[in-house]
């Protein structure tokens, strides 16, 4: 028969002597939640184990002889050698995954965390401050999160480069996600629209503080957008993928799981990511969820919708001018001449114009390599990825000492000024 040591407190005490009081009816149960802090329920389990048990129900019972669990000294040392020469800027959780995974070492969080701070290899940080967190959406597709992060990802790869993903709020998968040099317009489209692809129309999107997504539009679907403006188009396409613009990541895991597999150049980075780690991280941390997901219509061109739209007036000779290029548009069925008529202009990403009238296909054509517009707006755009935000520093105030009254300067300049006074009068 196993032997216990029990350990009785004050708590328990007073606990029993309320709960005597319900058990004889001379306190309700609600009233000895109150006095003890508990729950009703807590207070119905706790009156249940002193009938049955009397004051040892409520008592907690600790073994005679401490369990024989001890971790062995040489999965310690293991341990330890892992940690120092592969998995040593790994976070606790992180690291302990990985032990399991690839090592098959199975340890509780708490155990390898005291390991570790006991060799002086993790250093235990203050409590944080635990806000409440918002209710997860009920079913996949009603909230998608989009983000950008700049970072230099391969440590030798200096240039910082974007991973634009996105991740379903329901269930936390990851479909798509992928590495660009620049955080450009159709680096955020190809993102989107591979999403769809994969998963179909969501109900909303929500992005970062990303331009893309924050100029303010007065139009459905296609709206009017200067050259200026066409960084913002993924608000368009946002709307169009049947969301409203309404994010965070994974990305310690991600740059620690690249270094492990020894990523030098971004095209194997991308694969990496695309074949490797999404699966490994959607296969563990994905959460079920009833979808909310609708089929994208078989109708439904994507490249019109994933693409960059400005309106043009076509000439009285059937041509329109668009980023320096003169473009004939042929004859059609639809109209004898679409002279002084309104019509659409489409920019994808592969360099393809298309030119629409009404929705309707009237001319197609290809932007020039050479192409001036396109230059300028490269430089720009190569201008604004570059830009880092420092923060403003404060310029020290001058004092100014003012002299009091009675101060032999003020007395002398009042005096001679009386005396000038004096004279004058």
């Amino acid at each position: 028969m196993e032997r216990y040591k029990v350990l009785v407190t004050m708590k328990d005490i007073l606990r029993y002597k309320v709960l005597q009081e319900v058990i004889e009816k001379k306190l309700k149960g609600r009233e000895a939640a109150e006095i003890l802090k508990l729950t009703p329920i807590h207070i119905s389990r706790l009156k249940a184990r002193v009938l049955g048990q009397g004051f040892e129900g409520l008592l907690r019972k600790i073994p005679a002889h401490p369990p024989h669990k001890k971790i062995p000294e040489a999965v310690t040392q293991e341990i330890l050698r892992l940690r120092k020469e592969l998995y040593y800027d790994f976070n606790v959780m992180h690291f302990k995954d990985k032990l399991e995974e690839d090592h098959k070492i199975r340890l509780c969080y708490e155990s390898l965390r005291q390991i570790l701070i006991k060799a002086g290899e993790h250093q235990p940080r203050k409590k944080r401050k635990v806000y409440r967190q918002r209710r997860r959406m009920p079913r996949g597709g009603m909230l998608v999160q989009m983000d950008s992060s700049q970072h230099p990802w391969l440590p030798n790869i200096p240039e910082k480069w974007w991973l634009i993903a996105m991740i379903d709020d329901a269930t936390n998968e990851v479909p798509y996600a992928r590495f660009f040099p620049k955080d450009t317009v159709f680096a955020n489209m190809h993102v989107l629209r591979r999403f769809i692809e994969m998963k179909g129309l969501f109900m909303s999107l929500y992005a970062d503080k990303a331009s893309h997504f924050k100029t303010t539009r007065h139009g459905g679907l296609h709206v009017e957008v200067g050259p200026e403006q066409a960084e913002t188009q993924s608000d368009r396409v946002g709307s169009a993928s049947g969301g409203e613009v309404t994010f965070r990541l994974f990305q310690d895991r991600l740059i620690k799981e690249m270094r492990l597999a020894g990523i030098e150049d971004y095209e194997v980075a991308n694969q990496f990511l695309i074949e490797k780690f999404l699966p490994y991280y959607n296969s563990k941390w994905t959460h079920k969820a009833e979808s909310a997901y609708m089929p994208l219509p078989k109708e439904k061109n994507l490249d019109l919708v994933f693409c960059i739209r400005e309106p043009r007036t076509v000439n009285q000779d059937n041509t329109i001018a668009f980023r320096g290029q003169i473009i004939q548009i042929p004859r059609s069925t639809l109209k004898p001449s679409f002279a002084r008529a309104k019509v659409e202009v489409c920019l994808l990403e592969d360099h393809r114009i298309f030119v629409l009238y009404k929705d309707k296909l009237i001319a197609e054509s290809i932007l020039s390599k050479g192409n001036k517009a396109v230059k300028r707006e490269k430089k720009i755009e190569k201008l604004l990825n570059q830009r880092e935000y420092i923060q403003e520093r404060k310029v020290p105030q001058r004092i100014i000492w003012i002299p009091p009254v009675n101060h032999p300067w003020r007395k002398f300049v009042y005096g001679k000024r009386r005396q000038q006074l004096a004279s004058v009068s």
